[in-house]
């Protein structure tokens, strides 16, 4: 029953995921030609404060309740109101901070950005306890109707706004028609409402396992968004536009792959914790099922990052390919981080998991601080440094854990690379060649590159890609 599941919720959450990001990319590439890169500079700003504020809100709860099989309506009642009440405090908290945000910067218009962010964070907290228990249920055909709603809502007025010359006000106001069309949406499809119990004694023994996710979430939202900081400070808003705009790109594709992984494999993964053998298993065909696909895709993305950037957002947007193709290879590494991490915290290692990023996010800081010497280009590797290491790791306790460490993970997704890198250095170098504008450009070697590795894994007979096309025809896995 639990594979069914599974494959039904993988399929559910693969459609919102692929449905929000075919929007968000529509949008994204018509507000790319209204707004400068320096407007989008100046609201990427404020991700690193509104980021580490949204994690306050959510305190590792979510995860607690989704952890846990014996929670019941105290427990859901208690996290609702907790974060309710968290959401006004850094809320508030943050507007306060705005005149301090701005002269950081320098920018005095960081002040009313920052109250709508503000406000942006206390609505999302009223929806939170709605998504920690679709996710819980693996309800994510709920998901795709609530995301593509309000990705919609949210875009039109922001390309609205963009044209009629709002500039920066479009990019704020989109994140909170968003949250607000998100949380109502919420509300609207849930039969869930809180009722009037807090429960000190629940939000202790939830607290005993979030308190170490918060910890994590806010070390892992602190470094990968401490670049808007340094880019921000040392090179002016309209490089850390173009930094933005290259990350959110190789994004559309990771944040696909990585919001599946993130949904199911936790609730999946937790409900199978008491089998190893069976955990393990699952682990093995999540990493080769998710590397078959992410590794030709980022890969493949940085060979046609250069067409791929004329055609979506025009030439001015040109000085983003270069960090583009830097943070592609970057992205290779980061479903293994998605895998690894919600195994262990499957198995309740909550306090291994905060001691894990600990670690790998003072190295990570280390590496962008050394990046930042050399430019937004050494940060861009500083990133890509960060991810083998951060793979090994956390292969290392899966190693002690499950039996699945670093050479086991490495050989079951070598094959995906041996076939990736030859194609993505073949479909560069015939790039060089044609001459066609970049949109024909753009779908010639798109096309050559993912011919060519379909057919590579084809004829090598590549297990990944037998355990996708047997899920594909039986519709179960064949777990031990």
């Amino acid at each position: 029953m639990l594979k069914q599941r599974a494959l039904s919720a993988t399929l559910w959450s693969g459609g919102d995921a692929l449905l929000r990001q075919a929007l968000a990319l529509a949008i994204s590439i018509v507000l790319a030609r209204l707004v400068s890169p320096e407007e989008f500079g100046t609201i990427a700003l404020l991700s690193l404060f509104t980021g580490v504020a949204s994690t306050f809100v959510n305190s590792g709860f979510s995860s607690a309740l989704i952890q846990r099989q014996d929670v019941d309506l105290t427990d859901e009642a208690t996290v609702f109101w907790f974060n309710l009440v968290m959401g006004i405090i850094v809320g508030v908290s943050l507007w306060a901070a705005a005149p301090a945000i701005a002269r950081f910067f320098e920018k005095p218009i960081l002040v009313p950005l920052t109250a709508v962010m503000a406000l942006n964070i206390f609505l999302s907290a009223l929806g939170s306890i709605h998504v920690t228990l679709l996710s819980k249920r693996l309800d994510f055909r709920t998901f795709m109707k609530v995301g593509a709603a309000a990705t919609i809502v949210s875009g039109v007025v922001a390309v609205v706004m963009a044209w009629r010359g709002f500039g920066v006000w479009a990019l704020a106001i989109q994140a909170l028609v968003a949250t607000s069309t998100t949380t109502a949406l919420l509300w609207y499809f849930s039969r869930w409402r809180p009722v009037l119990v807090f429960s000190p004694a629940s939000a202790r023994r939830l607290f005993g396992f979030g308190g170490y996710l918060l910890g994590s979430k806010l070390l892992e939202v602190a470094y990968d968004r401490l670049y808007t900081l340094l880019i921000g400070r040392l090179y002016g808003v309209r490089d850390l536009g173009f930094y933005n705009r290259a990350e959110g790109t190789k994004n559309i594709a990771a944040d696909f792959l990585t919001d599946i992984l993130a949904r199911v494999a936790f609730p999946v993964f937790s409900a199978a914790a008491g089998d190893n053998a069976r955990l393990r298993r699952g682990a093995q065909l999540a990493l080769r099922a998710i590397m078959l696909v992410n590794v030709p895709i980022m890969l493949g993305l940085a060979a046609v990052a250069e067409p791929l950037v004329l055609t979506l957002f025009g030439t001015r947007w040109l000085p983003a390919v270069p960090v583009l193709q830097v943070l592609c290879l970057g992205g290779v590494f980061w479903p293994l981080q998605v895998i690894n991490l919600n195994a262990l915290l499957a198995q309740g290692h909550s306090h291994l998991f905060f001691r894990l990023e600990m670690l790998k996010r003072v190295v990570g800081v280390s590496f962008l601080a050394i990046g930042a010497l050399f430019g937004v280009m050494g940060i861009a590797w500083g990133q890509v440094a960060f991810g083998p290491l951060a793979f090994a790791i956390n292969a290392h306790y899966s190693k002690r854990l499950l039996g699945y460490g670093v050479v086991a993970q490495t050989r079951d997704m070598a094959p995906a690379l041996a076939i990736a890198i030859p194609m993505a250095i073949g479909t560069y170098w015939v790039g060089t060649f044609i001459h066609l504008g970049p949109a024909p450009k753009l779908l010639a070697l798109t096309g050559l590159g993912a011919t060519s590795y379909v057919l590579a894994a084809w004829v090598c007979r590549l297990a990944a890609l037998r355990d996708v096309l047997d899920l594909a025809k039986t519709r179960t896995l064949s777990l031990p």
